[in-house]
């Protein structure tokens, strides 16, 4: 069956320190060099959401996915501190971790079955991307 996806493009800017409390501070540092600096650092982020259906006319409305994220995702971590936020209370701010935070905050907002993955750019160099495994049947 033939799928038509949407990317949509959104940004954010917040700060962060790449910390964790289960390592010693001279382990903190050789894991996360700079990033681990007790002022931390801040981020101009770039969230790339894709939604998929099957038809045309099905396609998630753009004025209803922008919505969604702005609420969901925008307002809650734009110019905002991530290691003040509850979802990191027990795991480190990196992207990875952010961009999965990301797909489990938005999968159950919109419609079943069609979001299709979550990226998001942190630096020139620094692309993370998440997609739910697919089904088993």
């Amino acid at each position: 069956m033939a799928q038509i996806t949407m990317t949509r493009r959104y940004r954010f800017c917040a700060a962060h320190r790449l910390h964790t409390d289960f390592l010693t501070p001279q382990q903190n540092w050789a894991a996360f060099g700079k990033c681990n600096n007790l002022n931390g650092h801040g981020h101009n982020y770039v969230v790339l959401v894709t939604v998929k259906s099957a038809t045309a006319g099905a396609a998630y409305r753009q004025e209803q996915l922008d919505q969604v994220v702005e609420e969901v995702i925008v307002s809650r971590f734009d110019h905002h501190d991530l290691n003040e936020d509850p979802a990191f209370a027990e795991t480190t701010t990196t992207g990875e971790n952010l961009v999965k935070l990301i797909w489990d905050l938005l999968v159950d907002k919109l419609p079943a079955g069609s979001l299709e993955k979550v990226g998001v750019i942190e630096t020139r160099d620094n692309y993370f991307e998440y997609a739910a495994p697919a089904a088993v049947h």
